[in-house]
C-alpha cells in the first residue's frame, strides 16, 4: 500500500523548478558549505531558493547561514523562515542542538514527515544538502524527490573520488541525471578530477579553492559572501542555470 504522505508531498514540490541535491558519498568535503553558498548565490541572481538540510543526525547549515533564534511559521503546514534570501527548512528546527540519533525506517520517516509539512513558496531551486554515505537517504531523494538532478562534489584525493565514482555510477545505472561534479578544497593546480569527469563522461563544474581563512567568516554573510569560497560558487553556479 501506497504511504498517503507520499501524495502530500508531490504537491508540496510541485510548484518548485528545479531540485539539486549536492552529495558526494563521503563526509567533511564541503557540501553543506557548497549547499549554503550555492543557495545564496542563486538567490542573489534573483532566483527564488529554498535550502533543505537533510543531514537530520549532524545538521550543520544553520551555522554556516548564521540563523539564530529564527523559527518556522505554523500555517497549514510550516512555512519556512527565510535567511538571507533562501527559504531554509532544517530538523534543527525541532531538536535544537540535541542529538537525533535515526536510524533505518526512522529516517524515512522523519524525511517524509519534514517534505509533509513544509511549504514552499514558488521556488525556481530547492538545493538539497545531502548526508554522507549511500543509504536510506539517498533512496528515498530519489524516490521522493522524482524531478531531482544530483550535483556531485569531490576533492583531488584519489581516495574521495572512489566513493564519488561509485556514487556516480549508481545514479547513471538509475537513470538519475547528474549535473556534473564539482572539484572542492583544491589546494594546487592539477587535472585529476577534470580527467575523471571526462573518463565517466559527465561535465565537470567548476573548482572551489581552499581558503585557510573561509572559517573565520561562517555565519556572518557579509563576510562569507566576499571570500574566494563565494566568489568560485559563483563562477559554478553560472555553469548550472
Amino acid at each position: 500500500m501506497k504511504d498517503p504522505r507520499v501524495n502530500v508531498i508531490e504537491k508540496r514540490l510541485k510548484n518548485i523548478s528545479r531540485i539539486i541535491a549536492v552529495s558526494g558519498g563521503k563526509g567533511g568535503i564541503g557540501k553543506s558549505v557548497t549547499s549554503s553558498l550555492l543557495s545564496l548565490s542563486l538567490s542573489k541572481k534573483g532566483y527564488n531558493v529554498g535550502l533543505l538540510d537533510l543531514d537530520l543526525t549532524s545538521p550543520s547549515d544553520h551555522v554556516i547561514l548564521g540563523v539564530k533564534n529564527v523559527t518556522p511559521t505554523e500555517k497549514k503546514g510550516v512555512i519556512p523562515p527565510t535567511i538571507n534570501g533562501v527559504q531554509f527548512m532544517s530538523i534543527v528546527f525541532y531538536t535544537s542542538e540535541d542529538p537525533a540519533p535515526l536510524r533505518g525506517e526512522e529516517v524515512s520517516n522523519a524525511i517524509k514527515e519534514i517534505l509533509c509539512i513544509t511549504r514552499w513558496n514558488n521556488l525556481d531551486f530547492l538545493i538539497i544538502d545531502m548526508p554522507p554515505g549511500i543509504g536510506d537517504e539517498l533512496f528515498d531523494t530519489i524516490e521522493l524527490f522524482q524531478k531531482s538532478e544530483f550535483l556531485l562534489l569531490s576533492t583531488s584525493s584519489k581516495i574521495v573520488f572512489e566513493t564519488v565514482k561509485k556514487l556516480l555510477l549508481l545514479l547513471q545505472e538509475l537513470n538519475v541525471p547528474v549535473l556534473g561534479i564539482i572539484e572542492n578544497m583544491k589546494q594546487y593546480d592539477n587535472q585529476f578530477i577534470k580527467n575523471m569527469c571526462k573518463k565517466h563522461h559527465v561535465p565537470f563544474l567548476g573548482e572551489i579553492w581552499f581558503d585557510k581563512n573561509f572559517e573565520n567568516t561562517v555565519g556572518d554573510m557579509k563576510k562569507m559572501v566576499n571570500t574566494q569560497v563565494f566568489k568560485d560558487i559563483n563562477k559554478v553556479t553560472e555553469n548550472i542555470v
